[in-house]
């Protein structure tokens, strides 16, 4: 299957072109060491490190040794596994020998947080829903201070927009043109109208996300005076006569004196007189 599959180096050479043409950035995942040279060749801006080779120390060194930012899956990891991983690409960024003193340099600590970005993931395809686990996206966030983002194999595009609403700093899909091609990851793939919903559904889901600030939206001030209510006269109050929840009650439109405040006039005497529904 991997033979049937397998491109050569001018196919990337053409795939890399025809990216340039339609302006999307060309990138790929080297499985071993051969081809972190040929993409590092083709002028990739990064390299990802899949599941599989999160363990594969001579792999890591290398791609970190180019110098470009790293994207890492972490399928099947443990967050010692992750550490461990860092490590080396700490060792690798920083040509150091020893991968555990460099992760915890301060110097390694900074080229991970300028140089890699970690993929949450549940290798099986497609990922049944019980295991995608996206809570744990907090957590390696936690435990290693660099951004999360998350390798969808899951069906559908429902798990990718929860995955952005959790914080998400990018999103791995695969993408096909016919789901019922042979290969293990056509079912676990949108095709191209399902991969427009998930971009268009993500792009609205970022913009809903908005601030941290909890503060009236500038839509929603107009309805302010509609929705909320002020102080007004139940019945006609004279004036000197004292304020109670009997002749105080709150009514729309809003504006006036918030009723959040009666407790201000409770058993206070009334100014002037007030017809039925006065505002105070």
């Amino acid at each position: 299957m991997v033979r049937k599959l397998e491109l050569d180096a001018a196919a990337h050479a053409r795939l890399v072109e025809r990216c340039r043409e339609r302006n999307i950035p060309f990138l790929s995942t080297p499985f071993d060491l051969e081809s972190v040279d040929l993409l590092v060749s083709l002028g990739v801006p990064l390299l990802k490190v899949p599941s599989g080779e999160v363990t594969h120390a001579r792999l890591l060194r290398k791609v970190a040794q180019t110098g470009l930012p790293v994207l890492m899956s972490t399928g099947m990891c443990t967050l010692g596994d992750i550490e461990a991983a860092l490590s080396v690409l700490a060792a690798g960024y920083l040509g150091e020998s020893d991968p555990v003193a460099a992760f915890r340099s301060d110097a390694g600590q900074a080229v991970l947080r300028d140089k890699v970005r970690l993929l949450h993931c549940t290798t099986e395809y497609p990922a049944p829903l019980a295991d995608v686990n996206l809570h744990a996206m907090a957590t390696m966030r936690q435990a290693f201070g660099l951004p999360v983002g998350y390798s969808d194999h899951s069906d559908g595009i429902a798990v990718a927009l929860a995955a952005v609403a959790l914080g998400a700093c990018v999103i791995e899909k695969h993408f096909t043109l016919d789901r019922s091609l042979p290969g293990p990851d056509h079912k676990a793939s949108l095709e191209p109208s399902a991969l427009r919903a998930m971009v268009e559904g993500i792009r609205a889901v970022e913009l809903a996300l908005g601030t941290a600030c909890k503060r009236p939206s500038p839509s929603e001030l107009k309805n302010l005076p509609i929705a909320r209510r002020s102080l007004v006269a139940a019945r006609a109050i004279r004036k000197g006569e004292l304020f109670t929840t009997e002749n105080m009650v709150a009514k729309r439109p809003g504006g006036g004196i918030s009723p959040l405040r009666d407790v201000e006039y409770l058993g206070k005497p009334a100014e002037r007189d007030y017809r039925p529904d006065d505002p105070l």
